[in-house]
């Protein structure tokens, strides 16, 4: 999961309920201080939230774009079931749609997913590319996720299955590098863990060791995309996603000094990256 460093959004940012035909979505929503050059959704990761992006959404929004970034249904501030069918891809790509005909006209959104979320969108344009202008695609692969992160999401869904939210946070804690657990907001972390529906990461997280590979279908779709990722990445292997984005014709950045987790890792490298791609359509 990404660790933001705060969880306090900057100053052009506030928190809201993003009404929507298919419920309320938890945003930060980050309004440009001048003219509007366009709007962005951004959907965060496994185990993540709308808090991934805190440091993004000013150098995004001075840019000159209105950034929106939502907890998915389940995820953190937005609420769920606890009925795992609930969490499907196809029901998650529909969430999206929704969200996006709220924040813009069709074809005005720029859509941008990491990890996890980088599938959902996918899912959504496959499903309806209309609202959209450009996807990005942050740490993000073609198919599953590597065989060893496969092993840690198998073994975390059978302790969801069996344990409660605070006792898994706490196994997890201690497996946890020293240098980690002193790097983040630790309580804020853990109120994120404790507020997440277990039916959405269990649900999600076997999508994530069971997905297919979906590029050809992305590339026969009329909208730019652009493959982003740090020069390292443990979830799925760089050479992985510099072929993806060969397969789709697609822009391609790496963000020197990042690893699966660009947005946290190295936020002004990555805004700039994203905002300039956006620029260039």
């Amino acid at each position: 999961m990404s660790r933001p460093h705060t969880f306090t959004p900057p100053p052009c940012a506030h928190a809201h309920q993003l009404r929507t035909s298919r419920g309320d979505f938890a945003v930060l929503d980050a309004s440009p201080p001048g003219a509007v050059r366009g709007t962005a959704l951004l959907l965060p990761g496994y185990m993540g939230s709308k808090e991934d992006f805190v440091a993004l959404l000013e150098p995004l929004s001075t840019a000159g774009y209105r950034t929106v970034a939502v907890d998915g249904r389940g995820q953190y501030e937005t609420d769920g079931t606890d009925r795992q069918e609930d969490y499907e891809q196809g029901e998650l790509a529909r969430d999206v749609l929704a969200q996006a005909t709220v924040l813009g006209a069709a074809g005005t959104v720029h859509l941008l997913g990491h990890s996890l979320g980088g599938q959902i969108a996918r899912a959504a344009v496959l499903l309806d590319a209309s609202p959209f202008r450009s996807l990005t695609l942050m740490s993000s692969g073609p198919a599953e996720v590597v065989e060893a992160q496969q092993l840690k999401v198998k073994v975390l869904g059978d302790a969801l299955a069996t344990l409660s939210m605070a006792r898994v946070w706490e196994a997890m804690r201690a497996l946890d590098p020293p240098e980690e657990v002193a790097s983040a907001d630790g309580e804020a972390l853990r109120r994120r863990w404790l507020r997440h529906r277990p039916a959405q990461l269990i649900a999600t997280g076997r999508r994530l060791v069971t997905e297919p590979d979906r590029v050809a279908e992305l590339a026969a779709v009329p909208l730019p995309v652009h493959v982003l990722s740090g020069e390292r990445d443990d979830t799925w292997p760089v050479p992985l996603l510099d072929d993806m984005a060969r397969r789709l014709g697609a822009h391609r950045t790496r963000i020197a000094g990042a690893e699966h987790s660009p947005n946290t890792d190295r936020p002004q490298e990555t805004a700039a990256a994203i905002a300039a791609y956006w620029d260039s359509l």
